[in-house]
């Protein structure tokens, strides 16, 4: 038996690759798409917020990592903004999570948007890698694991990520708002 290939089985073979190039830009595309509507609809709602509560800022929508990422910022100093944010981001999750269900309302799409204020959560992820280097300075030092405080699943996913980097292991344990990150050696 030989195996020749024709001009049109090469052509053939170059169509259908084009054609799934075409479906995975298209795919990505309607993707970000998506992404955008998600963020216009949370950050509609979000405005409408702010203007109930008389506060002043400025939002910004982003699309990167698969993500939708909403800041609200204020360019003079705005203790109204502070309170959205609250003791230990509360009123940010809480604010968070009112606007994820936005979304859902308007879309019927599940969203995993992320929204910051007065760049609390930049500040805080400088705070969680810090917290991650010394967790694994710790278990270093002695070998014996190390439990973190509760926190949020973004949180969390900050503190294993640095870990990770890091070369040690981490898990996380409990339920609800007791779950916390485990970091050990192995």
């Amino acid at each position: 038996m030989s195996v020749e290939s024709t001009e049109e089985d090469v052509s053939a073979v170059e169509g259908q690759d084009e054609a799934q190039e075409d479906t995975q830009s298209s795919s990505k595309g309607s993707s970000i798409k998506r992404l955008e509507e998600e963020g216009d609809v949370a950050a509609d709602y979000l405005e409408e917020l702010l203007d109930i509560a008389d506060i002043d800022g400025d939002i910004d929508i982003e699309v990167r990592n698969g993500r939708t990422y909403i800041s609200i910022a204020a360019e003079e100093e705005s203790s109204g903004l502070d309170s959205l944010v609250g003791p230990d981001g509360e009123v940010l999750e809480a604010l968070q999570e009112l606007a994820r269900l936005s979304v859902l309302s308007a879309t019927e799409n599940r969203s995993r948007l992320v929204l910051d204020i007065n760049g609390y959560r930049k500040e805080r992820a400088g705070h969680l890698q810090q917290i991650a280097e010394d967790a694994v300075a710790k278990v270093k030092e002695n070998g014996e694991s190390v439990a973190l405080e509760p926190m949020s699943a973004y949180e969390r996913k900050i503190v294993h990520d640095a870990v990770a980097d890091l070369g040690l292991v981490s898990e996380s344990e409990g339920e609800g708002s007791g779950r916390h990150i485990v970091v050990s050696a192995d």
